[in-house]
Order: C-alpha cells, then structure tokens, then sequence
C-alpha cells in the first residue's frame, strides 16, 4: 500500500492505494500544534475503522504548503506506520516544466504541481485547472505540456470569514446559491454577494486566461473541497476531478520508486 498526505491550508487529505487503485481517503484538519501521536493516532483510527493494516503500508508520499506541520507528519508516518516517506520539493521534484517567463518555478505550490502533472497523465493537455481551496488558483498548461501562469486568489470561504469578521450584524451563512440574485433577507443577499460574485469572477478569470491563451478550446478541470458547488452554477467547467492531487501524489511517487528522503526523523 502506499499512504499519499496532501497537506493544505485547511485540511490534509490522506489517500490509500493499491497500486494505481485509490482504496479510501480520509481528511484531518491542518493543524500547526498537533503532535505526532495526535496525528499518528487519527491515522490509524481510520485504518482500524475501514479494516486496513498499518503494516501493509510500505511507502508514503507528501505534498505540503504548511512546513510548520512538517516534523509532526512526518514524525507521525515513522511511529505509526514504519515508514519514511518522501517529501515533494524536498526528496523529490514533481517533474512539471516550467515557460522560461515563469522566473518563479520554485515558488510553485507543491499541490498545484501535482495537479498539473496528475491532469497531464489523465486528461492530456491543453488545460487549465481551478483549485477551490483555502485560496483558489488556477493554473495553465499549454498543448506542449507546459506550465504558462496562472493566478492566486481567496477562496470562496475566506472571503465570506473576511466579511463576517469585519462587520457588526452579518451572520456566517451557508455556502450555496439563493434562488435568486436579488436576495429577499440578508442571509439570501450575502450569498448572493459572496456565492454568485465568486462564480462570476470564475467565469471572467477562465475566459480572460483562455483568451491570453489564444484559444477557446481548452478543458477545464476543477477540484478542491468546493468544486462541485461552484461547478453547478458554472458552463466555464468540463471536469470535476476531487481525487486529482491524491493521485498525482501516486504517480510521481510511481515514477520515483527508488528515493531516499533527506532527513530521517524517529521521534
């Protein structure tokens, strides 16, 4: 088995694989204090809950945009699992290429490299994908399979957290789209507002890019928690792929069968 670790802002999503097969996921929260025994210990409640053995895990790959999660985690897979894995970015490269304009390659997400190199193996470019996380990005590869650009900006629930906090009387509401764009009470009017607003930013950021791109033919993938929300009111997405990062973490691992890590950690 091999256990893959998307470690984001909010959550971190664990993946279990027979090979290529994804046989369960499960996400935790992010979380910069937890110990190893925390994390090692919600682990393997999964893994007992869903009748997998620890034991039958011989490989583990993670991809992180927290490092101060890090020495937890990975202290955490050692303890619990008997294994070291490797680390995106640290033990091993994402293998995505870079347009010589993107002077920042480096700076990359490693969960938006993933995802490129995991839609280039299972849908083929030209595409852009839209990650609906924390932040939402979309990120473009061109018809040679090649990172172009792509953009960062908040996530559907940091926006409305943004508005909640910074006003007196607004109440946090839930996600999802009122009936009508005039809302008729102010639970209805701050979706509306944040809701429809997010999916008409969306819609104008994917044609600008497919336009700067120089064609219309270019599929859309979207994944991340809130793609199937935004999906539903949109014509501009082809795809939603939720597993995407969690199986790019299985390929490049696939393709780096023989690494080391860097640094072992045993406590």
């Amino acid at each position: 088995m091999l256990l893959t670790i998307d470690v984001g802002n909010t959550n971190t999503v664990f993946g279990i694989y027979q090979e290529t097969e994804l046989l369960g996921s499960f996400r935790l929260s992010t979380n910069s204090t937890a110990t190893s025994d925390e994390i090692g210990i919600m682990a393997v409640a999964y893994f007992e809950r869903f009748g997998y053995r620890t034991e039958d895990v011989q490989a583990c790959m993670i991809a992180s945009v927290v490092p101060q999660v890090m020495y937890s985690l990975t202290s955490a897979i050692i303890k619990y699992f008997g294994v070291a894995p490797l680390v995106l970015g640290t033990d091993v490269d994402a293998g995505l290429e870079f347009d010589p304009r993107c002077y920042e390659t480096g700076r990359l997400g490693a969960d938006r490299a993933v995802n490129c190199i995991a839609a280039l193996a299972k849908y083929g470019p030209p595409f852009l994908i839209l990650d609906f996380g924390t932040a939402t990005t979309i990120d473009a590869v061109d018809e040679k399979g090649v990172y172009v650009g792509g953009t960062i900006g908040p996530g559907l629930r940091v926006s409305l957290d943004a508005l909640v906090s910074r006003t007196a009387m607004l109440p946090r509401v839930e996600l999802q789209m009122p009936p009508t764009i005039l809302g008729r009470n102010t639970v209805e009017q701050i979706q509306a507002g944040v809701v429809a607003g997010y999916v008409g930013n969306m819609n104008h950021l994917v044609r600008q890019t497919k336009e700067e791109l120089g064609s219309s033919d270019i599929r859309v993938i979207a994944t991340g928690g809130l793609s199937r929300l935004i999906a539903g009111q949109t014509d501009q997405i082809d795809i939603v792929d939720a597993t995407l990062t969690l199986d790019g973490l299985q390929m490049i691992y696939d393709k780096n069968r023989d690494a080391k890590p860097v640094e072992i950690r045993n406590d």
